[in-house]
């Protein structure tokens, strides 16, 4: 069921249409409700810079390498994630400038790879986002980066809005993937279209020449333009942000007679401590300069607002 909703939001075929149609009336009813949402909650101002990273599809459209990318240029930030998939609730210190301080059950995968590829910055996960930001001015950050910030619309910050290529099917959940209305991407202070703002680098890491992927991400069809053209032997799909088990995965190793098993950055890290060989396809942004220089712009300006008072 779930790889039929993937098929009917990202790659709809002749014979989703007729599930369009009868989803259509749910999907204007829970469009509108987040519309009256946005308009009509009163937002919060934090004494310290926050910058969202979100979009509006459900599943991958790049925030976690967007997020990293833009961490990656700020000392004493912290990110805050929702930390989908974890195994944990409430408010949890994933790592301290690089130190970290949880397992990746408690984490989720996301956060778990944000913290190991940013030694100079603080991630946290929590269901309650204001209490988090309240926790890392606590803490001393300097910057907050919201993960998946964009539905946060009781927090004033700056919208980075990230949008796919290419987008078939723009209606609302749940007869589309949007989850508000397409024209809602005006509240977004940037909107980032991939392939004009941003692009996907890809390489992998440690190839050989019979790999099987193995993956737990949200629609991963989506990585076939970035796959070799010789050497995959199989294709395993698990559901988004699933765990892994090593003997299972030893079990795919011999099913598909492969040499290694070809995965993500956000599905390696729950393979830690497992002997098995292991492909990974290595992610990188390339991020236009004008978002670095308008995010730059923004925190700034919020510090020279914050020094006049």
């Amino acid at each position: 069921m779930i790889r039929f909703f993937e098929a009917l939001f990202f790659t709809p075929r002749w014979y989703h249409y007729p599930f369009i149609v009868l989803l259509f009336p749910f999907a204007m009813v829970y469009g509108i409700a987040m519309s009256i949402r946005r308009s009509f909650t009163k937002k919060k101002k934090f004494d310290i810079p926050i910058v969202s990273v979100g979009n509006l599809v459900v599943g991958g459209s790049g925030k976690t390498p967007f997020v990293i990318a833009l961490a990656s240029r700020y000392k004493h930030a912290a990110i805050i994630s929702r930390g989908y998939g974890r195994q944990s609730r409430g408010l949890i210190e994933i790592s301290k400038e690089g130190c970290i301080l949880a397992d990746v059950h408690e984490s989720g995968d996301e956060p778990m790879l944000m913290a190991e590829s940013l030694p100079d910055c603080s991630v946290m996960v929590s269901e309650n986002r204001q209490m988090a930001i309240d926790f890392a001015i606590e803490q001393g950050a300097k910057l907050i980066i919201l993960d998946d910030g964009f539905n946060r619309v009781e927090i004033e910050k700056f919208e980075i809005l990230l949008e796919p290529s290419h987008i078939p099917n723009i209606l609302p959940f749940p007869a589309g993937p949007f989850r508000e209305f397409y024209f809602n991407r005006k509240y977004a202070n940037i909107v980032a279209r991939e392939e004009k703002d941003f692009t996907r680098r890809v390489f992998i890491e440690n190839p050989t020449s019979r790999m099987v992927l193995v993956t737990a991400i949200s629609n991963p069809k989506r990585l076939e333009p970035f796959l070799p053209r010789s050497g995959i032997v199989g294709k395993v799909y698990f559901s988004d942000h699933a765990y892994f088990q090593e003997a299972a995965l030893q079990k795919i190793l011999k099913q598909y007679k492969a040499a290694s098993l070809l995965c993500t950055a956000k599905d390696k890290v729950k393979m830690k401590g497992f002997k098995l060989p292991i492909s990974e396809m290595k992610l990188k942004l390339e991020i236009k300069d004008h978002i670095f220089e308008s995010v730059d712009s923004y925190i700034k300006k919020n510090m020279k607002n914050k020094q006049q008072k």
